[in-house]
């Protein structure tokens, strides 16, 4: 458990510098802006290009893979039908979707993926689906959703042409096409790209530990309360269980295999999705608590997963 304490520690403490830039305040009103901009725009592209360039895709080929993948579209569909039924608009479901089932597969979860699973390449197929569907679906729909676009045909061409438009999935598809070309690009070509992408998760920690001041105690009574609480316990407790019963019942995983698929669907939400939030100004607050709640359960939810599987 020395990675969970380890992953923890680092976020945590990037967190707290944030919370004390926004006491301050050192950087301004608009740092919170700026920070989050820096990270969608410049930052995430650089870091994704870099780690997906990297990543061998014949691993997205496999019974954990398609475990993995299928666990996050049963709780994202859970989220999106409640949120239909009790009507809480488009921007706040499409961003609570993210909330319950878009994990940090990132910042978190490769260091977890190195000290716990021992092998940093598990969180790879998780993260290049997040990045090549989960994100371009969800960005759409906020995107569309704030719009003026009118008409079927209208409609249609912002729909194809959002996400080609959108500077992180333009840098993971790179990423993935110059993976399966087998070209190994010479390393002072790669070191811009490393060097920009090492701000992405700092800038997204910062921005978010900026947040939180002044922020009220998470969960508490208000109009995101349900979807707030909604999404932490599909996050936390139904995206684990979900993958142990698809991987134990449904494909025969067991051992290291279900175990890996296990843990990385018990990470927290991913500091992306307040980015995105922040960004389409819609939801910030449900997704700034929910990513706090998951990512204080995620501890005691990982030492039971270790104790029960691992």
């Amino acid at each position: 458990m020395s990675g969970v304490i380890v992953g923890f520690g680092v976020i945590a403490s990037i967190v707290v510098i944030g919370y004390m830039l926004g006491r301050i305040p050192l950087l301004g009103p608009g740092a919170r802006e700026v920070l989050s901009k820096l990270a969608f725009f410049i930052a995430s592209p650089a870091l994704l290009f870099t780690i997906l360039a990297r990543t061998d895709l014949s691993i997205l080929v496999s019974g954990p893979v398609l475990v993995s993948v299928l666990s996050v579209v049963i709780v994202a569909l859970a989220f999106l039908v409640l949120g239909v039924v009790r009507r809480w608009g488009v921007g706040r479901t499409t961003v609570g979707v993210l909330g319950a089932s878009y994990v940090n597969a990132g910042n978190l979860g490769i260091p977890i993926s190195v000290y716990v699973l021992g092998d940093a390449s598990l969180v790879a197929p998780i993260l290049l689906f997040q990045l090549l569907v989960l994100a371009p679906v969800s960005l759409t729909v906020l995107d569309l959703a704030n719009g003026s676009v009118r008409g079927f045909w209208p409609v249609l061409r912002r729909s194809l042409g959002t996400p080609v438009r959108n500077p992180v999935v333009i840098a993971s598809i790179a990423g993935v096409a110059l993976s399966a070309s087998g070209w190994d690009p010479p390393a002072p070509l790669m070191e811009p790209f490393e060097l920009i992408g090492g701000m992405a998760v700092p800038a997204m920690l910062l921005a978010f530990g900026i947040s939180l001041h002044g922020s009220s105690l998470p969960g508490r009574a208000g109009p995101d309360q349900v979807p707030v609480l909604l999404a932490v316990a599909l996050k936390s407790i139904g995206l684990p269980l979900t993958a142990w019963a698809l991987g134990s019942l449904a494909f025969g995983l067991e051992g290291a295999a279900l175990f890996s698929v296990v843990v990385l669907a018990a990470l927290p939400t991913a500091q992306n999705v307040y980015n995105y939030a922040t960004l389409y100004r819609t939801g910030e607050t449900l997704t700034r608590e929910v990513i706090l709640l998951t990512t204080f359960l995620t501890v005691p939810v990982l030492f039971a997963i270790t104790f029960l599987l691992g």
